[in-house]
């Protein structure tokens, strides 16, 4: 009896960015092992399943840059599998990981769905990127069916809604998450909803994020704690750099210019265990 081939083994370091997790593949290990195609939406999903795989918020794809004023490409996938425009803790672990690689020194300037961004290494695990220019900002939201009074928007490299409240513990976020990431004011994509309170006598903010694509509320998202932060301060109710405590526990710091609608996100991006995968079947 011909003995079974063994399958397939791909190496992956599993990251973190202020609690959103993500498993990290070097791209060269994909072409190397001749594994380009394995990585289709059904097998992403199954990795990044909490019980059946190494688990994740989504995962991430380090390729070689456009140009040679870019230092790599950064490639991001849902937890379901879907390739996503942004995510900035992602982005952000992403210049942690090529940086370890040695594919990008202490400062570099990488490229993603949204457009080639910079990053900044300060020291072990701290991270700081440049975001996508935000747009279609939208102050007053009107979605009348919900019980808060104020409702705004705003798209950081993917469309966040954020609603500013007394208390974010009070938030029935199972319920709520639902039914406003699929509102139809949103239309077919649907939209990540973000609730924010006030935190302490300080100006920092606390921030409870649910996810499209991850469908749950996420530990952090760089992109919904950038949106917040200029919706806050177009509010005026913060001045840049704003600083949100996130659900699990870490800070992001959002600088935010708003003359040039420009962002900057810097938080933590740490490796927490590295292994290989079996890519069998």
């Amino acid at each position: 009896m011909t003995p079974a081939a063994e399958p397939d083994r791909l190496p992956f370091v599993k990251m973190h960015g202020a609690g959103n997790d993500f498993i990290m593949i070097d791209h060269r290990e994909l072409s190397g092992r001749g594994l380009e195609r394995s990585l289709d939406r059904a097998r992403i999903a199954a990795l990044c399943d909490r019980r059946k795989g190494i688990g994740g918020d989504g995962l991430i794809i380090i390729g070689p840059g456009a140009s040679p004023a870019t230092a790599f490409r950064m490639t991001y996938f849902n937890s379901d599998g879907g390739e996503a425009e942004m995510c900035g803790n992602g982005a952000r672990c992403s210049v942690a990981y090529a940086h370890r690689l040695g594919l990008a020194g202490d400062t570099c300037s990488f490229d993603t769905w949204s457009g080639a961004l910079d990053g900044w290494v300060h020291g072990p695990g701290d991270i700081e990127i440049t975001m996508p220019a935000w747009r279609d900002l939208v102050l007053a939201v009107r979605l009348d069916e919900t019980p808060w009074e104020e409702q705004a928007s705003c798209n950081t490299g993917v469309p966040h809604l954020v609603i500013p409240v007394g208390n974010v513990d009070a938030v029935d976020l199972p319920l709520w998450g639902p039914r406003l990431r699929r509102h139809a004011r949103f239309g077919a994509a649907g939209t990540n909803v973000n609730w924010v309170s006030p935190d302490g006598p300080q100006g920092a903010w606390r921030i409870r994020t649910y996810e499209r694509g991850v469908e749950a509320e996420t530990l952090a998202c760089g992109t919904g704690a950038s949106a917040s932060a200029v919706i806050l301060c177009a509010l005026e109710r913060a001045t840049s750099p704003v600083r949100l405590n996130t659900r699990g526990g870490d800070i992001l710091a959002v600088a935010v210019d708003r003359d040039k609608g420009a962002l900057r996100l810097r938080g933590p991006a740490l490796a927490a265990f590295e292994g290989e995968v079996a890519l069998d079947g």
